[in-house]
């Protein structure tokens, strides 16, 4: 009789990545010979500065860089991240309690997860959000239980419209601030109220703050820990995909609450063996190198978002100009979903944006465009939204 191997039912019962799902309608459209501009995904089309490249080039050559990286990355690593955030934020950290170097945040969100939940516990998760916040606590055996942004509240939540009875039984929650995927800011003030809230309720408060140097207009983007004392409740999660154009390179951090950290490096002894030493040392280079470099390149998305702005101005579709992020967020034209407004460019401009519902609920109604593509395919690819119009 044939064998049955089934998953398990965390497996299963877990849907596609809305991304990986996209990817393959692009890649059949493709194959039939459509030339499909990406505006879907918010990875940087531009290289990392060139002294970044020189150092992966110089320090790939060693002989001896080729073994384990370190669980816990090399000493050299996490105080050039602690120099980073005293040096952008005047936030002090202690290199070897407060610090964990990661393969990418991403990797770090979902298994903080298993850091920090047991079954059945709750994790708060922002709606619009990005994917991973609500998947991951699946993955743990907890439960994401989503809160409110809204556009009348500038995409930021009422921390006291989330019932008393939720928060008694939440362990964590995320906030996401430049956000992904509205691009709305937060101030201090804002984080101190989160802050406060997450104190009264004694949950770890994860903030995610991949695009605090993508900034446009003078905005200057912040960190909760700022705030003093903030490593009671915080862990900030950052990333050096966006900041400087490492998205491929896999580099990432978590840094902040100590307790949270350890636990999070336990897990992570347990699933990876730590990041490739040349590419330690590349990330080296990013933090404590020349950072004027950013500015030029923000000016190049700052003047692609106003490309996209004056886009959708003339298709009757305005909104506030983004301080930050790869993303203008905006509503899909009268009359159709985000979803039919998606499959319309798509199928018919070759033109792929992601419908607002892949974020949430709340997102439904709302298109996210990227601006991390060259800009000569950008202007085509808005070319051909507007002759759709």
């Amino acid at each position: 009789m044939p064998v049955t191997l089934t998953p398990s039912r965390r497996a299963a019962s877990m849907p596609p990545y809305a991304f990986a799902t996209l990817a393959q309608s692009i890649r059949a459209l493709t194959a039939q010979g459509a030339d499909v501009i990406r505006l879907d995904i918010g990875s940087p089309d531009m290289p990392p500065a060139p002294h970044i490249i020189q150092t992966l080039v110089e320090k790939s050559r060693l002989p001896n860089v080729h073994g384990y990286g370190g669980y816990f990355g090399i000493p050299a690593l996490r105080e050039a991240i602690a120099a980073y955030y005293k040096n952008r934020f005047g936030v002090e950290l202690n290199p070897n309690t407060e610090v964990l170097p990661l393969i990418g945040s991403k990797e770090g969100l979902a298994n903080l997860h298993l850091a920090w939940l047991d079954a059945g516990e709750v994790a708060l998760a922002p709606d619009p959000g990005y994917l991973v916040y609500g998947m991951a606590p699946h993955l743990a055996g907890g439960q994401a239980v989503p809160f409110d942004l809204k556009p009348e509240n500038n995409w930021l939540p009422d921390f006291r419209a989330i019932p008393a009875a939720v928060a008694r039984k939440a362990r964590l929650m995320w906030l996401n601030y430049p956000n992904n995927p509205t691009g709305a800011p937060a101030d201090l003030s804002f984080f101190e109220e989160a802050i406060d809230f997450c104190r009264r309720h004694s949950i770890l408060l994860c903030h995610d703050n991949p695009y605090s140097d993508v900034t446009f207009d003078g905005y200057r983007a912040v960190s909760p820990l700022q705030i003093p004392g903030a490593q009671e409740v915080v862990i900030e999660f950052n990333s050096l995909s966006k900041t400087y154009n490492m998205a491929g390179w896999r580099v990432g951090m978590a840094v902040g609450n100590a307790a949270a950290v350890k636990a999070l490096g336990t897990i992570k002894t347990q699933v990876d063996s730590g990041l490739a030493l040349p590419v330690q040392y590349m990330a080296i280079a990013a933090l404590t190198g020349d950072q004027t470099w950013l500015a030029g390149r923000n000016a190049i998305y700052q003047q692609r978002r106003d490309m996209v702005l004056a886009a959708l101005d003339e298709l009757g579709l305005a909104v506030p100009a983004p301080k930050a992020t790869l993303y203008v967020w905006f509503p899909a034209p009268d009359g159709m979903t985000d979803v039919e407004f998606h499959q319309k460019l798509l199928r018919e401009a070759h033109v792929s944006i992601a419908p607002g519902s892949m974020y949430g609920q709340n997102g439904r109604g709302w298109m996210r465009l990227a601006i991390g593509v060259d800009t000569g395919r950008l202007q085509e690819a808005l070319a051909r939204i507007k002759a759709l119009s």
